[in-house]
C-alpha cells in the first residue's frame, strides 16, 4: 500500500508548483478523486480554485474542461447537441464539455435547476442520457464545482439531493504570506505556470491506485465510530435533516484513502474527526430556531464530535 502514499506525494509535489501552502487541501482533493466522488469548492473569487482543477488535470495527464455557469446556460451546453449536416444528410453529435476527465463547473449555483439537474446523472452513475441514448463518460470523470458564498443575487441554491452527491466540500482560503509572495514571483511571465505542468501520473495508474484504496480494510472500532457520528446527527434536536447513509459511506471511503495517502502511521480516528466537517457540512440541515440562534453547520459538527469524545472516554 506504500504505492498510494508515493503516488499522492508525486501528485501533491506537482500541483504544489502552482498551489502553494495548501497541502491539506490537495490531500483532500486527491482523497475525493480516489473515492470516485465529486468536490464542491466554496470560497471567495481569486483564491485559486480554477488553477487547482487545472493543476490536477495536468498532473494526472487527463483532459480538462471548464463551464462558466450562468442563468442562460442550457443542458445541451453541458451534455452536447446533435447538428444536422446537409452534406452527410444526417445528424452529427457534438459532445459537450462534460466528456472530459476533470470538469470545473464555475459558480454552479448561477445555473438554473434545469441545467443543474443535467449534472446529477453524470455525478451519480458516470453516464448521460441524451436524445434517448445513453453514453458513458470518460473514466475517471471528476467534477469540481465552485460556489461564491458571498453573493446570492441571481443564484439558484443547490437542492439537498444534489448537495448530497458531492463527496466533500472544501474551502481553500487565502494563502500564507510567504506563499502569496512566491506566487507573485511565479506569475510575472505572460503565461500562467500551470500551463507548463507535466504529467506525473496517468489515468491508467489512477485506476490501479483506486483499486488499492478500495481493498484497504478499516477496523470494526472505526466503523462503529463512523456509525456513532452519523447517528448523532440524526438524533440532534438542532437539525432538521441528519446525515444520510451516503455520508457514512463517504466517511468510510475517505478514511481509507486519506489513511493511505498520509501513510499507515496516521490515526484513523483523527482522520474521521478531520473529515467530519468537509463530508457532513452540506449533508445536514439546521432547524430555523438553530439558525436564528446564530448556529451554523460547523458548530453542530464540532459539538457532536465533542459529545463523542465524552461518551467514548466515560
Amino acid at each position: 500500500m506504500k504505492e498510494v502514499e508515493q503516488w499522492a506525494k508525486r501528485m501533491t509535489e506537482a500541483m504544489g508548483q502552482v498551489i502553494l501552502g495548501k497541502e491539506r487541501v490537495m490531500e483532500k482533493l486527491l482523497t475525493t478523486l480516489l473515492c470516485g466522488g465529486h468536490l464542491l469548492l466554496e470560497d471567495n473569487p481569486g483564491v485559486g480554485k480554477t488553477i487547482l482543477a487545472r493543476a490536477l488535470a495536468a498532473s494526472l495527464g487527463g483532459k480538462f474542461m471548464r463551464i462558466q455557469c450562468t442563468p442562460d446556460l442550457l443542458p445541451s451546453d453541458i451534455l452536447g447537441v446533435s447538428v444536422y449536416v446537409p452534406a452527410l444528410k444526417k445528424f452529427k453529435f457534438h459532445a459537450g464539455p462534460i466528456m472530459t476527465h476533470v470538469l470545473l463547473t464555475d459558480e454552479i449555483n448561477r445555473a438554473t435547476p434545469r441545467s443543474q439537474s443535467a449534472l446529477l446523472e453524470a455525478m451519480e452513475s458516470g453516464e448521460i442520457t441524451l436524445e434517448g441514448r445513453t453514453a458513458s463518460l470518460p473514466d475517471p470523470f471528476f467534477l469540481i464545482a465552485t460556489e461564491n458564498p458571498m453573493e446570492f443575487e441571481g443564484t439558484f441554491p443547490l437542492p439537498e439531493a444534489q448537495k448530497d452527491r458531492f463527496f466533500m466540500t472544501l474551502s481553500m482560503g487565502y494563502p500564507p504570506e510567504e506563499a502569496e509572495l512566491a506566487l507573485m514571483g511565479k506569475q510575472k511571465g505572460l503565461s500562467h505556470p500551470v500551463e507548463s505542468l507535466k504529467a506525473v501520473s496517468s489515468v491508467e495508474e489512477l485506476k490501479k491506485i483506486k483499486a488499492m484504496v478500495n481493498q484497504y480494510p478499516l477496523t470494526k472500532e472505526i466503523e462503529d465510530k463512523i456509525l456513532q457520528l452519523v447517528q448523532l446527527t440524526r438524533s440532534d434536536s438542532r437539525l432538521e435533516l441528519g446525515a444520510s447513509p451516503r455520508a457514512s459511506s463517504a466517511l468510510y471511503k475517505g478514511i481509507q484513502a486519506l489513511h493511505l495517502i498520509r501513510g499507515e502511521q496516521a490515526d484513523p480516528y483523527d482522520l474521521l474527526k478531520e473529515l467530519a466537517l468537509p463530508v457532513l457540512q452540506k449533508r445536514i440541515k439546521l432547524r430555523t430556531e438553530a439558525l436564528l440562534n446564530g448556529l451554523r453547520e460547523e458548530h453542530i459538527i464540532h459539538s457532536i464530535l465533542e459529545q463523542m469524545e465524552r461518551e467514548n472516554s466515560s
